[in-house]
């Protein structure tokens, strides 16, 4: 189940949404509009004990939480 980035194109708004299929319709949480865009977005994988494609590698200090375990956060 991914997890698209979404703008909608009435307010702006950046937003994720967990997409269960094709049918999925994408509603902005901001304003509501059923008018919203997929955007493309950066792609990671995990090899190992480091995440590959993101540009940042697992270390011990997260800059995305407060969690010493990268494991926890994808971070």
């Amino acid at each position: 189940m991914p997890i698209y980035e979404y703008v909608c194109e009435k307010c702006g708004e950046d937003f994720e949404q967990l997409v269960l299929g094709s049918g999925t319709v994408v509603q902005c949480p901001k304003c509501g509009s059923m008018n919203t865009k997929k955007q493309m977005s950066a792609c990671a994988f995990k090899s190992g004990s480091s995440f590959t494609g993101t540009g940042s590698k697992a270390s011990s200090s997260c800059s995305g939480c407060t969690s010493t375990n990268c494991s926890s956060c994808g971070g």
